[in-house]
């Protein structure tokens, strides 16, 4: 079961109710990443009274290790992490362009209109991932959304290679359609919960080829779309001039979820861009740096001007940290390096930036987005 409606607009920004067969989803939202089966420092307890109402895991890993068949035998990756809410995967495809470089022998990435050889960066075993057998790995894990297979090209391609991957990709995304549809009816016939599809739109900076990447992949019949390799090479410029050139191809009647985005500024300026859907590990692992996201900018836990300080992290925040812990407490926590401040402050960004969704949502329903951005900006940076 997906269905969805499109509430309330607001300028470019918009609020939807997601219906799966594990609950809604209202956005704009923003989803926190479990990359291995769990959200690194925080429980499925935290989630839930922190307000998340879906998470992200990742196919090359849960691949790779206990492998997807594992996932599948102990209930899929609902049961398996004791995660009962809507869960997202992704391709995989960035971790086998990424991860390669990690390992010495882990050299050999071999692209081919079938898929793409790998090694695995754990123990250097080969393998192959094509878009049959990513949708038939994504179906064991037993996702409520899935991502179809796709070549993110490199930030520096050439128009060239990065047509070429863009068609390549077009092509995969057909026959990932196609097997999809075989593993729904399968699932439909076992009795086991249907699985929405969403295709995604690449292609480095290239206006034209975005623009015609993104009318392919609209006119495919697809619960929802997906934006992607934005926020990993380019500048913030290039981010909102992509957008605004995909802004008149894409269906204005489905969701879109815009990849690999987490800040508190980025949340903000995407969602008026009609952006609906996030994710990124950019909150737990900066707060496992000493970082916490605030009001009036980011604060800097381990700072020396932080000593002996009373204040809370932000006085607007309502989560439990804020609630009840002082910035001397964190940075004394981080000082003795007691693992203790790893989930607060992980639990603060993810709270911090759930408690943004749902301001904005809020806002957007009541036709104020527009002044709840210029707030939020009128205090950001300020400190």
């Amino acid at each position: 079961m997906f269905k969805f409606t499109l509430e309330n607009t607001d300028w470019f920004a918009r609020a939807w109710e997601i219906e799966t067969s594990h609950g809604k989803i209202q956005t704009p939202i923003f989803m926190p990443v479990g990359t291995k089966a769990t959200v690194k420092w925080i429980s499925p307890e935290n989630l839930d009274e922190m307000g998340a109402q879906i998470i992200l895991n990742n196919t090359y890993h849960l691949y790779l290790r206990p492998w997807d068949e594992v996932v599948k035998h102990f209930g899929w990756a609902h049961s398996f992490q004791n995660y009962h809410k809507p869960i997202l995967t992704d391709s995989g495809w960035f971790q086998v362009f990424s991860l390669w470089k990690t390992r010495e022998w882990n050299s050999l990435v071999k692209i081919t209109e079938d898929g793409v050889h790998f090694r695995s960066f754990i123990d250097g075993s080969k393998h192959y991932f094509s878009p049959e057998k990513v949708m038939d790995i994504q179906s064991n894990i037993g996702a409520d959304i899935i991502m179809a297979f796709d070549e993110c090209a490199p930030g520096e391609s050439s128009r060239e290679y990065a047509r070429a991957a863009m068609e390549r990709t077009h092509r995969w995304a057909l026959r990932s359609k196609e097997q999809w549809l075989k593993n729904n009816i399968t699932r439909k016939t076992n009795g086991q919960h249907e699985q929405a599809l969403f295709w995604i739109v690449q292609w480095v900076v290239y206006d034209d080829l975005r623009r015609e990447s993104a009318k392919f992949i609209s006119e495919l019949d697809t619960p929802g779309i997906s934006i992607g390799w934005l926020s990993v090479w380019e500048s913030k410029e290039d981010m909102y001039r992509i957008l605004d050139v995909m802004k008149e191809t894409l269906p204005e009647n489905k969701p879109r979820y815009l990849m690999w985005v987490g800040t508190p500024e980025d949340l903000i300026e995407w969602i008026f861009r009609w952006v609906d859907m996030f994710d990124c590990v950019l909150p737990t692992r900066v707060g496992r740096h000493g970082l916490a996201f605030g009001s009036y900018g980011n604060v800097r836990i381990k700072n020396e001007k932080h000593k002996l300080s009373d204040l809370k992290i932000d006085d607007i925040c309502p989560c439990k940290v804020c609630k009840n812990y002082s910035r001397w407490y964190l940075r004394h926590l981080i000082n003795e390096d007691e693992m203790f401040w790893k989930s607060l402050l992980s639990y603060h960004n993810l709270a911090f930036l759930i408690n943004i969704w749902n301001n904005a949502r809020n806002a957007v329903q009541q036709w104020k987005y527009k002044e709840y951005r210029n707030n939020f900006w009128q205090k950001y940076w300020e400190l």
